[in-house]
């Protein structure tokens, strides 16, 4: 299955290593925000499967990326990983209250990044369609 992805970070390294890691995967699409007004625009017209964005950006924040989303109809059903370089804290904390399906801390390997993925993408199990 073909899924969809957004990349949010105002580190253009980041960016593309986050690529590299899905592409390599069953992503058929990927997007990608410098800014998190880039972010909003995107979130605003496109329905996203998985959306993966820094905490610390200087115009619009992760968290608050987290907040539109969550009350976004159009994000509801996209699996939300959070990304930053502090481990823990109230930035992962908060991160689950505005509906963060994971955090995952910089530096991270390829193979963990695929592995969550996965892991949130994977459909239930015991779930019949």
């Amino acid at each position: 299955m073909a899924y969809y992805a957004l990349i949010v970070d105002d580190s253009s390294a980041v960016r593309a290593f986050v690529r590299a890691s899905l592409e390599s995967s069953d992503f058929a699409r990927v997007e990608e925000a410098a800014t998190g007004f880039e972010a909003l625009r995107l979130l605003a017209t496109h329905a996203f499967d998985v959306v993966i964005v820094d905490v610390n950006m200087p115009d619009i924040n992760g968290l608050e990326l987290l907040s539109f989303m969550k009350k976004s109809p159009r994000q509801q059903g996209a699996r939300k990983i959070l990304i930053s370089t502090q481990a823990g804290g109230p930035d992962s904390q908060r991160s689950t209250e505005l509906g963060a399906d994971a955090f995952l801390k910089k530096p991270f390997a390829v193979d963990d990044l695929r592995e969550l993925v996965a892991q949130l993408l994977a459909p239930a199990e015991g779930v019949s369609g």
